[in-house]
């Protein structure tokens, strides 16, 4: 059963956007490979990817650079990006083609959704979303991806021990990020009670880069699953 009835919540905005001609290709010929098609039915992680492995998921993996590097530098885990844009899913299938990636899979769909109808309880090792959209006018606030709601979606998803692991360079939105996380009875801050330090296991993004830029700080949030 859905539980955002109204849809008020979603892990994307609609943005247009051109394809250039190698991510069109990469769209067209890689995602029958490495893409899995959205369906209400439970997704079974270790016929994906064909092996007992970690399984962790990012929302949003935007461009792929981070999701590439992270799956890279760790091929003993399998990783499950979400993004619904087609420059994204196509930049980021043609990095797991150039890289050779075995370990990186895609699915170009609404994040709430994949969720609800297709990771199983309790079937994820971890789960990163860095960098979503902070919708910094106020009254655009109630448009942020984090809200209690979805928080309780994502614990459900986590094995106990499995950790959420978010980024932002909006220290608005990080004090609300924290403050959710902090009230989500089955998540408990892995660094006590405030940010965490930045962990050398995320690479630098263009959001972060571009955000140091423009004077911001970057604040990463971890919580595990109880």
């Amino acid at each position: 059963m859905d539980r955002f009835p109204e849809r008020s919540i979603r892990s994307y905005v609609l943005r247009q956007g051109r394809m250039t001609r190698a991510q069109a290709r990469a769209h067209a010929t890689l995602l029958p490979r490495y893409g899995v098609p959205f369906a209400r039915a439970p997704l079974d992680l270790v016929g994906l990817f064909g092996r007992a492995a970690p399984k962790i998921v990012e929302i949003g993996s935007g461009m792929g650079e981070t999701t590439a590097a992270i799956a890279q530098e760790n091929p003993d885990k399998d990783y499950l990006a979400i993004e619904v844009h087609s420059p994204g899913v196509g930049s980021l299938l043609n990095r797991i083609e150039i890289l050779g990636l075995a370990n990186v899979r895609v699915i170009q769909h609404d994040a709430v959704d994949v969720l609800e109808w297709m990771l199983p309880r309790g079937s994820l090792d971890g789960i990163h979303i860095f960098f979503p959209d902070p919708w910094p006018k106020k009254r655009h606030h109630k448009r942020r991806l984090i809200q209690p709601p979805f928080v309780a979606l994502l614990a459900e998803r986590l094995k106990p021990g499995g950790y959420l692991h978010l980024a932002t360079d909006w220290q608005d939105y990080a004090e609300h990020i924290l403050a959710v996380l902090s009230g989500e009875p089955r998540l408990a801050n892995a660094a006590g009670t405030g940010f965490a330090p930045r962990p050398a296991s995320r690479p630098p993004t263009k959001f972060e880069e571009r955000g140091r830029r423009l004077g911001h700080g970057v604040w990463d949030v971890l919580f595990r699953r109880v």
